[in-house]
C-alpha cells in the first residue's frame, strides 16, 4: 500500500499539479504522484495537447485516473476553477503542487512596469490563490492535505538578468511560512511546504564545458534531475510532522561556491 494512501485514509489521493503539461519538473512531479497511488489533476496553459498525451500515459502505466485542466494563470478566476474541476471529477483534493512559473532572462534595463507585474500575478498571485481554494477544500476533510510550492534556490544568490523573477520567487518563501499558519488554524492536518531546486533539467544545448562548471557548482559534484525535486515533493506530502518549511534541493549549491575559498584556501 502506497504510504500516500495511509496518509490521506484513502485508497486513491487525489493531486493537482499547476505547470504540469510540458514535459518539465510539473511533469515528473505528476509521474511520481501517480506512481505512488494518487489520481492526478494535470494542468497546462499552451502545452494542452502535451498534457492530454501525459495523461494517457498516466493511465496506461500506473492506472491512474487522470484529467487535464487548462487555463492562465493571470486570469484570476483560473486557480479557483482548476480547484473546481478536479473537487468535481474526484470528490476531494488532497496534495495542491504549484509548480508553474515563467522565467526568462532580461536586462534590468529593459524590465518593464507590466512585466514586473506579470511574473508576480503568474509566479506569486495564481500560487496564493490556488493555496486558498485548496485549503477551502481540505479543511473539511479530516486528513487535511499538503500543499507543496516550487521555490528557486537561487533568490539567495541570485543571477543576473533575472531582476522581475527572482522577487516573485523570492516571496513564495515568506508565503509558504504565512500560508502554513493561516492554514493549519483552520485544520491541522493542512501543511504548506516549498521545494527550492538548484540546477536540474538542462537544455540539450548546454555546451559540455558549461556542463561541466555548473557539476562542480554543488557539493555532490553533478546536475540534479527532475526526479530528485518530485521524490522531495512526496516527501513533503507523506511527512506529516513538516510544515512551514523550504527545503534547497540543489545539491548544496546555495551553501557552496567552487571559487576555493571555502575549500583551500580558506583562512578562517
Amino acid at each position: 500500500m502506497s504510504f500516500l494512501k495511509s496518509v490521506f485514509n484513502c485508497d486513491a489521493p487525489v493531486a493537482l499539479i499547476t505547470g504540469s503539461g510540458a514535459p518539465r519538473v510539473g511533469r515528473e512531479i505528476a509521474t511520481e504522484l501517480a506512481r505512488n497511488g494518487c489520481r492526478i489533476a494535470l494542468h497546462a496553459n499552451t502545452s494542452v495537447d502535451a498534457a492530454g498525451q501525459a495523461a494517457d500515459e498516466l493511465t496506461r502505466r500506473y492506472q491512474s485516473d487522470t484529467i487535464v485542466t487548462q487555463g492562465s494563470l493571470e486570469d484570476d478566476g483560473v486557480p479557483q476553477r482548476l480547484v473546481d474541476e478536479t473537487v468535481t471529477a474526484f470528490g476531494r483534493l488532497d496534495i495542491l503542487v504549484n509548480s508553474a512559473a515563467i522565467w526568462s532572462p532580461t536586462p534590468i534595463e529593459q524590465v518593464t512596469a507590466a512585466e514586473m507585474r506579470r511574473y508576480f500575478e503568474i509566479n506569486t498571485v495564481a500560487a496564493f490563490l490556488c493555496a486558498r481554494a485548496a485549503a477551502d477544500v481540505m479543511s473539511d476533510q479530516t486528513t487535511g492535505g499538503s500543499i507543496v510550492n516550487l521555490g528557486d534556490w537561487a533568490t539567495v544568490r541570485p543571477y543576473l538578468d533575472h531582476a522581475a523573477y527572482f522577487p516573485s520567487k523570492g516571496a513564495i518563501d515568506v508565503m509558504t511560512r504565512s500560508l502554513a499558519v493561516e492554514f493549519a488554524s483552520r485544520n491541522a492536518a493542512i501543511r504548506v511546504n516549498c521545494v527550492k531546486p538548484g540546477p536540474v533539467l538542462l537544455a540539450d544545448e548546454v555546451p559540455d564545458q558549461q556542463r561541466l562548471k555548473l557539476c562542480a557548482s554543488t557539493l555532490t559534484g553533478g546536475i540534479g534531475t527532475a526526479g530528485h525535486v518530485a521524490h522531495a515533493v512526496r516527501f513533503l506530502c507523506e511527512n506529516t510532522f513538516v510544515n512551514g518549511v523550504c527545503l534547497p534541493v540543489d545539491g548544496g549549491r546555495s551553501i557552496y561556491s567552487p571559487d576555493g575559498l571555502q575549500v583551500g584556501e580558506n583562512t578562517g
